[in-house]
Order: structure tokens, then sequence, then C-alpha cells
């Protein structure tokens, strides 16, 4: 199966060190996927190459083949992928808006019917835990539920160097096992519903909202 891990910050420095948090949080999942699911493919889109435009202008919104190359591009991934992981610092008690702007850009149908699993870090002892309950009502309503767990990683400046590895100090092995418990619904319910979709397409089973809200009101 097929994974896009979204990194939500475009921040190129993160206090107190240069590097940026979200990235080492992002290559250490990355590894931890990689490590106890080899057999799955696992990409990562860091919203730091999606440039915000001066005027938001969401993929659907282009005429058939007229939106930019990068978001063709982009939506075809998502669309292919089996579940996403979505990692976001906290701003002011939000997911990042950067994350948003850039999922935003997508319809729900590209995502829906698939698991998803959150990620959030922050430099205090928190760990993003207030922008995960935010993240859960947005990407349900995207359509790719996330599964129970989730990760948190507070100070995460003293929990991985650059590279995601740990520190000095920290037990990967430990990190691994916790990451493990999140990682593995998501897989379990990915399979899921990969298996199910082979023999009950999802997109077929409601009419869709084409020309009027009231195609989705109750009578």
């Amino acid at each position: 199966m097929k994974f896009l891990v979204f990194l939500g910050t475009v921040r190129d420095s993160t206090p107190p060190r240069p590097a940026r948090l979200g990235e080492r949080v992002a290559k250490a999942c990355i590894e931890c996927l990689n490590e106890q699911y080899s057999e799955h493919e696992f990409e990562l889109i860091d919203a730091l190459d999606y440039p915000n435009e001066q005027l938001f202008k969401p993929h659907f919104a282009y005429a058939q083949g007229k939106a930019p190359s990068m978001l063709n591009t982009l939506a075809d991934k998502i669309k292919a992928a089996d579940g996403y992981v979505i990692i976001s610092p906290e701003y002011n008690h939000s997911m990042s808006p950067a994350l948003s702007d850039l999922l935003n850009h997508f319809g729900s149908s590209l995502f829906s019917y698939k698991p998803s699993a959150i990620v959030t870090y922050s430099a205090g002892q928190w760990g993003g835990l207030r922008a995960a309950i935010s993240m859960r009502t947005f990407l349900s309503e995207l359509g790719c539920l996330p599964v129970s767990a989730m990760i948190h990683v507070p100070k995460a400046q003293e929990v991985f160097n650059d590279d995601g590895s740990v520190q000095t100090g920290q037990e990967q092995s430990s990190w691994f096992n916790y990451f493990h418990r999140t990682f593995s619904q998501m897989v379990w319910w990915a399979k899921a519903t990969k298996e199910h979709s082979q023999n009950v397409d999802p997109h077929q089973m409601l009419k869709s909202f084409k020309t009027d809200p009231s195609q989705r009101n109750a009578p």
C-alpha cells in the first residue's frame, strides 16, 4: 500500500535550534514506518514545497487540465494513496494554517474512505495535543477518518536530532513502540478499506453534490 506523510509547517527555522522541529518528527515517523512496515511505501509531502499563491484557488476550481502541474501531481498522489499521516505543530491551540491551506486545495473525494493518523509536536510540554483535537474534526470532514490513537511529541527539540534519530538519553525503541500503536491502527484500517473498496465502490453509494446545496439537505 501507499501512504502520504504530510508535514504541515513552512517555518524555515524553529527556536531554540535552527532546524525545523517538524522535519525531525517527520523523519522519525518515516523511519519507524519503514522499519515496521517495509512492505508498504511512505512518501513525505512537505508543505514548504508548496508556496502559497496570492489568491487562493483550490485544485478542483480549475477547469479540467488547467490546474498547475504541481497541484495535479499531488492530487493524483492523494487519490492513489491508501492512508495519510498528518504531522502538525500547534499554533494558538490549533493546527498549522500552512497545513490546512495545503489540504484545503483538494476535494474530500480524493481523501475519503481512507484512514489517517494524527501526529503533533511542540517545543513545550503538551506536544501539540490541543491542535490534534481540532484536527480530528478537520480530517473527518475530508473523509479520511483519523484512528483513535494519536502521537504527541512534547519538547521535540530534546527528543530528536536533525536527522530524526533520538538524542542521547532517549530510547528509540520506546518512541517507536509508542508510534506503533497509532501506525498499526492506520495500516489495519487502510488494508480493510482498500480490500472492501475493491468489492464495493464507496463513491457509487451516494449521489454527488454537484449543483445546489439542497442536494445535501434533509427533506
